[in-house]
């Protein structure tokens, strides 16, 4: 009881924009796998305040959740060091609009949030874009001016410092930026694709190319987040990366990597390390059976990186791929030890390698038979051009 009393009286003392910060700050180090002792009582303590839902997700206020609007595609709930070109972490949002609202353009953001809050109550939503796109487009041209030197850069970096410990959050600004810059261009880039793909077969691969290849000439900063876009609809995460497949001379990791798309690697390799967080996770609450999904999604990647790009395991991507896969391994292991080795484990199975069964393994010859009559027919296209 004196602990919690104590507890209390600490935070009494902190002002309130401290402790919303602090409370991001501890999600934050959290969800990066750092154990705080003692950090549930106050977390329960700062949730309670900031949150009347006691919700584990930070939640924008009115006036920020119209701002923010246009990355709302982007958002994941995961660290900001887990969040690839294409994504960005809700748990950066409540620094970033601390930072603007008080270093960027603090007396046009209280006539932002007095205007928007004026006006929330009427649900008038066309008036509200139109604010919140008008405030959005000022915030633009001052980073844009702010960031174009080294001087206003390092400024900015020291502001933001104060509102977050997070090593990424500035990445974050200038991803918010080249959203803001281009959110009409990937709203229409949006509505373009289908609602849901459950091959990305040649067909679609062919019909959403040309779509990026117009973004792209425009606005190649957006290139990531209409990926993103384009990845929310896949039913397999991994089939992202058959835009930089299929648009390479050929199946060599060098080849692929001089794509426009070859970011689609990275951008799957950042969603199978949040897959290892999320392992981590389930295995330490014992849920197997969400543990058990993850691996299995898990390994159909690792086999799908590796069996349809060559000379993928001395790539940086392969590289990449070997230290993930070792955590996991590190991770599945030091479940099985828990258990005597008479005792068989779910985890040890078979099973969760789709690509060892006899289907996967048709899967696979097919794959390399079909690879070989492409590069037999590139071969003869080439003999002929030089007679």
């Amino acid at each position: 009881m004196v602990q919690a009393d104590r507890l209390s009286e600490f935070l009494q003392k902190l002002t309130p924009l401290s402790r919303s910060c602090l409370l991001s700050e501890i999600e934050r180090l959290e969800l990066c796998g750092v154990d705080i002792p003692g950090s549930s009582d106050i977390l329960a303590k700062l949730r309670a305040e900031f949150r009347k839902d006691g919700s584990t997700q930070s939640r924008a206020g009115s006036p920020s959740r119209h701002f923010f609007m246009p990355l709302e595609s982007f958002l994941i709930n995961s660290a900001p060091e887990h969040a690839n070109p294409g994504r960005i972490s809700r748990s950066s949002l409540v620094p970033l609009w601390e930072w603007i609202c008080r270093d960027v353009l603090p007396t046009m953001a209280r006539d932002y949030n007095k205007a928007i809050g004026d006006l929330d109550a009427t649900n008038n939503s066309k008036e509200l874009l139109k604010i919140a796109s008008a405030f959005q487009t000022k915030i633009v041209k001052v980073l844009e001016n702010t960031l174009a030197s080294s001087n206003g850069t390092e400024l900015a970096r020291a502001n933001l410092a104060q509102y977050t410990a997070s090593s990424t959050a500035f990445d974050d600004v200038v991803k918010m930026l080249h959203v803001l810059r281009a959110r009409d261009a990937l709203l229409k880039f949006d509505a373009k694709l289908p609602q849901r793909i459950s091959k990305f077969d040649d067909g679609q691969v062919a019909r959403i190319t040309p779509l990026l290849d117009s973004l792209r000439k425009a606005n190649a900063d957006a290139v990531p987040f209409a990926l993103t876009l384009v990845a929310k609809r896949l039913k397999t995460d991994w089939q992202l990366i058959r835009l930089a497949t299929k648009a390479a001379a050929s199946k060599n990791a060098a080849d692929i990597a001089m794509t426009p798309y070859a970011v689609t690697l990275t951008m799957v390799l950042d969603q199978l390390d949040d897959k290892r967080t999320a392992l981590r996770i389930a295995l330490k609450h014992n849920r197997v059976i969400v543990a058990k999904a993850l691996l299995t999604e898990i390994y159909d990647t690792e086999y799908a990186l590796q069996v349809r790009i060559d000379q993928f395991e001395e790539s940086n991507w392969g590289l990449r791929l070997r230290q993930i896969m070792d955590g996991i391994s590190a991770l599945v292991e030091a479940e099985v030890s828990r258990f005597p080795q008479e005792v068989g484990h779910i985890f040890a199975s078979r099973r969760l390698h789709n690509h060892q069964s006899l289907s996967g393994r048709l899967s696979y010859l097919g794959w390399k038979g079909r690879d070989l009559v492409q590069d037999v027919a590139a071969f003869c296209r080439k003999l002929i051009g030089q007679t």
